[in-house]
């Protein structure tokens, strides 16, 4: 997951996402390119409290309001989004960690997955 913001004051914003056990390595890595001029920033700010959900089907090409259900389902329980990417064939989330499992059951609940064959 990788996201980036519209520049403003000569500035942009980007979230990207990685397996939390990788975080100090990304970190490490992050710094050691801006300490050696390849990159600069103001801030880095690494977040190990959040979990990826994510919902994928090639359906979703071809089926409108599969992002809004999936929106709606979290919504419902007082899950909130902190990002979002969409893909063709996916759209993923991250939500607070401590609501991972929640989210997943609310998911697999309003796509009706414990009906599929």
């Amino acid at each position: 997951m990788i996201i980036q913001n519209i520049s403003e004051d000569g500035r942009t914003d980007m979230t990207f996402s990685c397996p939390v056990e990788q975080v100090p390595l990304a970190t490490q890595a992050i710094e050691a390119a801006k300490n050696s001029g390849e990159i600069n920033f103001h801030a880095l700010d690494a977040d190990t409290a959040v979990a990826k959900v994510s919902i994928v089907g090639i359906g979703m090409r071809s089926h409108a309001g599969v992002a809004q259900k999936m929106f709606k389902a979290l919504s419902d329980d007082g899950i909130n989004i902190k990002v979002i990417t969409t893909s063709e064939i996916k759209v993923s989330v991250l939500v607070d960690r401590k609501y991972m499992e929640l989210a997943v059951q609310s998911l697999h609940d309003a796509f009706d997955l414990d009906k599929a064959s």
